[in-house]
């Protein structure tokens, strides 16, 4: 049994780690997050009081509060999720992009060589890859081609990743992931914006013309890949994790419409947001050979579980949506 710290444990992807590793391993789960808008503990209820959980609020860039960290709690193992990761939000202001995917990564890295951690898992995406063209798929030796903040900050912690393996010496490995869905996203992402504004008869936002394709992948078999990488993944390699599960926009959002059952006269073409890439999609050959990994999910599974999911847990977006969810952690940790 290891001592793993989950940073950006409270987020989507995190808290869907985090439970997953509650429920499959015996290992004790340090749960990071500054719990900004969108790491919400309500997604980890179900956990709280469990023997092997234990959450602390902090943020990754106060390098005194993480060597603190460190110090008392000794980890074994980091698994880095904490990032801010709206592309929308990097084009407005991509300052806070910077300062905690880069720096933040930076201050991580020094506190894990200097406690002596195991691993380190950085958990990242195909973004950095840029755009592909009609044809082609992302593979772990495609060049970095950031073309939005958000990703050029998340190459940057990529390479200061592998700055620290080369440099120090250092047992890290890197994920890159496709688009994430399923249960407990944070409602200003495409796929469950779309079904709360399907459910409530709002209109549903299409950037350009709706051709943008995305590799999508289920949040869990997303994890289970982060877990394999965890466990058997090389130092210094890069494993690139996709659903097989190429789709456009329109696509996505006409099938959410169905399953919602409503019209696509709720949908609405808005101008295309800058830098936008065309097309992702990835190849998993090396994690499929080197991890036995494989995606279990197909899309429509996954889309209609995950459709029916926020249909039956309207109160958790709503909450999430009203800034309430953010109450969560006062009244469940103010007496602590």
């Amino acid at each position: 049994m290891s001592k793993i710290l989950v940073t950006g444990g409270a987020g989507f992807i995190g808290s869907n780690f985090v439970r997953m590793m509650l429920t499959e391993t015996d290992h004790e789960i340090l749960n990071l997050d500054l719990l900004t808008y969108a790491g919400n503990l309500e997604n980890l209820s179900d956990v709280e009081g469990h023997a092997n959980y234990t959450f602390v609020k902090g943020d990754i860039i106060d390098a005194p509060a993480m060597a603190e960290l460190f110090g008392q709690h000794k980890p074994d193992i980091v698994v880095h999720f904490a990032a801010e990761s709206h592309v929308d939000r990097s084009v407005l202001d991509a300052t806070a992009f910077v300062q905690t995917n880069v720096i933040g990564t930076q201050v991580l890295l020094d506190k894990s060589r200097h406690h002596n951690v195991k691993r380190f898992v950085h958990v990242s995406t195909d973004e950095v890859y840029g755009s592909l063209g009609a044809s082609g798929l992302f593979t772990e030796e495609t060049p970095l081609q950031s073309n939005s903040p958000y990703s050029a900050s998340k190459a940057g912690s990529d390479l200061l990743v592998r700055a620290a393996v080369h440099t120090h010496g250092m047992d890290c490995v890197i994920t890159r992931c496709s688009n994430n869905y399923g249960p407990y996203q944070f409602p200003e992402k495409l796929i469950p914006l779309m079904i709360a504004n399907a459910h409530e008869d709002k209109s549903l936002p299409i950037y350009g013309d709706g051709k943008n394709v995305r590799d999508w992948i289920h949040v869990i078999d997303h994890c289970r890949g982060i877990k394999r990488a965890m466990e058997d993944g090389v130092k210094g390699e890069v494993y690139n994790f996709g659903g097989d599960a190429e789709r456009d926009n329109m696509f996505v959002v006409t099938e959410i419409l169905k399953l919602v059952g409503k019209g696509e006269d709720l949908i609405t073409f808005v101008k295309d947001r800058p830098g936008h890439d065309r097309r992702y999609a990835m190849d998993s050959s090396k994690a499929r050979a080197q991890l036995g990994w494989t995606p279990t999910c197909t899309f429509e599974d996954g889309l209609k579980q995950t459709v029916d999911w926020y249909l039956k847990n309207k109160s958790w977006w709503e909450r999430v949506r009203s800034g309430a969810y953010q109450e969560y952690y006062e009244k469940q940790y103010s007496s602590r």
